[in-house]
């Protein structure tokens, strides 16, 4: 099948640095994992045959350099990974960022461009963050390594829909802090959460894209 008509989904999980490549676009290869990459760039008003040769160089060099990926692994492997790469990671991240959000809102609250209202989203985000994250440890990934994975049809679908969410929300932080673009004459801590920030929204669709694109793909697969 030709690259424009397959989807995000299924390049993201099947070429080692698709997803880098849909980032620098602004294509959302995690919640947006169904749309054909065609469907996707001219929604995005974007030029797709930049995107195309990157993703055949990125194709190529994966066949002279074979390597194992995620979409090999057993579900077991898989979550362990989701677990120890995604979860423990975000539970460490906000935290400090909500922090850094709120000193930020504190010392510059005055100034035009201070992102007013971030701490919050932030702190609604980790709430609804860890809700998710609970779900899944304490429902469905044990459905899943217990056997039961084709009982896991519901379930999945509620995850997928509240990744859709965390989307939104992610959309919504970058609104706020005008793209994570810094305002002239920045202080540390300001430049300090904005990488924080570029961290955690490439961990957290990096975490919706191995999930929807590849762990639940296994269990309930969309229709592409």
């Amino acid at each position: 099948m030709p690259l424009m008509e397959q989807s995000l989904g299924r390049l993201a999980r099947e070429i080692d640095g698709a997803t880098r490549v849909f980032d620098a676009y602004n294509l959302d290869f995690c919640c947006g994992g169904a749309q054909s990459l065609r469907a996707a760039t001219e929604q995005a008003g974007v030029d797709a045959a930049p995107i195309v040769a990157e993703l055949l160089q990125l194709s190529a060099q994966m066949n002279d350099n074979p390597q194992q990926r995620w979409e090999d692994a057993s579900p077991d492997a898989l979550i362990q990974h989701i677990l120890d790469r995604y979860h423990a990671v975000h539970r460490e991240q906000l935290p400090e960022l909500i922090r850094l959000a709120r000193k930020i809102e504190q010392v510059h609250g005055a100034r035009a461009d201070c992102p007013h209202g971030l701490g919050d989203l932030l702190a609604a985000m980790a709430q609804e963050l860890e809700s998710h994250m609970r779900k899944e440890e304490m429902v469905l990934f044990p459905m899943i390594q217990g056997g039961n994975g084709a009982m896991a049809r519901m379930p999945i679908g509620v995850m997928r829909m509240e990744h859709d969410e965390h989307g939104v929300a992610l959309r919504q932080m970058l609104q706020l802090t005008n793209d994570l673009t810094l305002p002239q004459g920045a202080c540390a801590t300001w430049q300090a959460l904005y990488r924080g920030l570029d961290t955690f929204r490439q961990d957290l669709m990096e975490h919706i894209h191995t999930e929807n694109n590849i762990l639940f793909e296994r269990f309930a697969p969309v229709a592409h």
